[in-house]
């Protein structure tokens, strides 16, 4: 049966930006491969002295990331438009973070609201290699199976330390629901069948039998589907019992759960972008055999 689900975009950026969640140049962490150069243009780095977290840039001073990446207090900085991570090249510009918010849920990472927003100090100017990520609303379902992509600088394998120069990675893996995410993560645990894991603001991607994933340094960065030729964020590396181990996929913040909260202030948004907060794309056709 075809499927045609209609995604729609909560657009973050002002009406001289790019479309967001589409990248200039197209080309795909445990399991992956090297990204193409600027294949991943809302792909950022949030860094302190002796921490890395990844993010995402939804418009010119803002960015996505988690809420537990910021627990330590530190002077953070963000990276944009970089794709070895350690190295610098003319496309990457980093600029301090004047402010973060975390959701008023979180308290702990496996909680609730592991989410966060990033204030710029200054606004980016948007290029090849630096472009915002499209936002899905709350009435966006991404349904099991669907195969996303996530990205980041993170450790390849669980327990080693990151490569003092770390391309940026790529990895395609499949959606599984928090419901049957949470018996997946039952399965050989002690933890009583009653104990929910899995909280219902979370959405997992990855495979039974393990082998891709998401990774150490990968925290906050993006999942991202596509749609027609448009990308559209549907989760937030949270966390992960491991890495790419057996029945434990990966954990992301789903992020049309937060879309109130990512909406309303801070940050403000530009009055001009008023009219143009929500606009819809039809996603490509999905095929499942019922």
């Amino acid at each position: 049966i075809l499927i045609c689900l209609l995604v729609c975009i909560m657009n973050t950026a002002s009406s001289s930006s790019p479309a967001c969640g589409v990248p200039a140049i197209s080309g795909r962490i445990v399991g992956g491969t090297d990204a193409v150069y600027g294949e991943w243009p809302w792909q950022v780095a949030v860094t302190t002295a002796n921490s890395l977290c990844g993010g995402s840039l939804i418009n010119e001073q803002w960015v996505l990331s988690a809420a537990h990446c910021f627990d330590n207090p530190g002077n953070y900085k963000v990276s944009l438009g970089r794709y070895k991570f350690g190295e610098s090249i003319a496309s990457s510009v980093t600029v301090v973070v004047e402010k973060f918010t975390k959701h008023p849920n979180f308290i702990k990472p496996g909680d609730r609201g592991d989410i966060a927003l990033v204030k710029l100090k200054s606004p980016v100017t948007f290029t090849n290699y630096i472009r915002p990520i499209c936002l899905p609303n709350a009435s966006v379902t991404f349904p099991s199976g669907m195969e996303c992509w996530v990205t980041g600088w993170g450790t390849r394998r669980y327990g080693e330390n990151l490569p003092s120069i770390n391309t940026l990675q790529e990895v395609m893996t499949p959606l599984i629901d928090y419901k049957q995410c949470d018996q997946m993560y039952h399965i050989d645990s002690s933890t009583s069948s009653y104990t929910i894991i899995i909280q219902e603001d979370k959405i997992c991607s990855g495979y039974a039998e393990g082998g891709k994933d998401s990774c150490q340094g990968d925290s906050g960065g993006p999942l991202v589907c596509e749609a027609n030729g448009t990308w559209i964020q549907a989760g937030i590396v949270s966390w992960g019992d491991g890495c790419a181990l057996k029945n434990h996929p990966g954990v992301y913040t789903l992020v049309p759960a937060y879309e109130s909260w990512i909406k309303s202030p801070p940050p403000q948004r530009p009055e001009r972008c008023a009219e143009k907060v929500k606009k819809c794309v039809l996603q490509q056709h999905l095929r499942y055999i019922l």
